[in-house]
């Protein structure tokens, strides 16, 4: 959910830098494609770049990727720099500007990527890309993608064992097959659990929109929903003061947002950008480095849901309740096991 999808959510979130990496602040895409151009040397003799489809500040799901890539640089000694792009022709600026100044290896994430990426890779086949959250297949890009719909089949069972009123609903951003993995995942998990339970999702129509989305949640609390998941990115922020006004439980996405208002938002899907993009710069340091596509599930700590997977700074909601989180953690077991199959709903 991003709006770079998956990044699926929401606010703004701001990453300092550390060790030898650098991050440039949005600019005009020349600007940007200047800047590329002007990497330090570095201390392993690799130089290795993060190109954002957009500012690191709307999107959480870029911040990761950003504070990922530099610990990597600093533990391996590798110079790394982050670029944000503006808009669409400046990822493409951005990527060529990589090309020309000889980045060892090329990141970028995201749909918005994909055009670009395809464009330039193909155009330099000994260069090394990746790409996070989607997949190019070039013989030079390695794809990271996720398992999203393990995490939404958990967040689904604890909202089927959660709710009190047998009504669960799901704001998402666009009615397209990839928030199926969110949305089929969601409803598989909470059938599982309590297959009397009624399921609602409204899709927004965008990644953008709080207002919208709030609208949404309120005629889903209408209809009887006393947990309601946000998966319509920066749209959440909308989900999340609905749930404050109208007293409903709703969940997150990609980090820990129950830190925010542990009272409403007592969830959260959570999606491992920093770490794939840790383990992306480490693979290639190591020379463990596969072109091709991999994917993060739970088993690989790529996806997981707060407390069940990952420990939260906030307190648990009675809502929820340990009762609860322990049956979750059990499936959690289970699909890592392979007892458990969730269905991939884009295969």
């Amino acid at each position: 959910m991003k709006k770079a999808l998956f990044s699926i959510f929401a606010v703004t979130l701001m990453v300092t830098g550390c060790g030898t990496a650098k991050t440039d602040t949005a600019a005009p895409a020349s600007t940007q494609a200047a800047q590329a151009s002007k990497a330090p040397d570095a201390k392993s003799g690799k130089k290795i770049i993060l190109i954002t489809p957009e500012k690191i500040g709307v999107n959480p799901f870029f911040a990761q990727e950003d504070e990922g890539v530099k610990k990597a640089g600093k533990e391996f000694g590798v110079d790394v720099k982050t670029v944000e792009s503006t808009d669409a022709s400046a990822i493409e600026q951005n990527l060529r500007a990589a090309v020309a100044d000889n980045y060892d290896l090329i990141i970028t994430s995201s749909f918005e990527s994909e055009d670009a990426l395809k464009k330039v890779a193909a155009e330099n086949p000994k260069k090394s890309f990746a790409i996070i959250d989607t997949v190019v297949d070039l013989p030079n890009v390695r794809s990271v993608v996720f398992r999203e719909h393990e995490a939404a089949y958990l967040l689904g069972a604890a909202a089927g064992l959660a709710t009190k009123k047998n009504v669960v609903g799901m704001v998402a951003a666009l009615d397209i097959p990839l928030m199926k993995k969110y949305t089929a995942g969601f409803e598989a998990g909470l059938k599982s659990t309590n297959p009397n339970a009624k399921f609602i999702v409204n899709y927004v129509g965008s990644f953008t929109d709080p207002a919208k989305a709030k609208e949404l949640a309120l005629t889903q609390f209408s209809q009887g929903a006393d947990f309601i998941a946000g998966a319509s990115a920066v749209g959440d922020l909308g989900v999340f003061e609905a749930a404050k006004e109208k007293g409903f439980y709703t969940s997150g996405q990609d980090i820990d947002r129950t830190v925010t208002d542990p009272d409403h938002i007592v969830l959260s899907q959570l999606k491992g950008t920093d770490a794939v993009a840790y383990n992306t710069v480490k693979d290639f340091v190591n020379g463990t480095f596969k072109f091709g596509s991999v994917d993060y599930g739970l088993k690989e700590d790529g996806v997981g849901l707060t407390f069940v997977t990952r420990e939260s700074k906030s307190a648990l909601n009675p809502f929820v309740g340990q009762e609860v989180v322990n049956k979750v953690k059990a499936i959690r077991d289970d699909i890592v096991a392979g007892k458990i199959v969730v269905k991939d709903p884009l295969k």
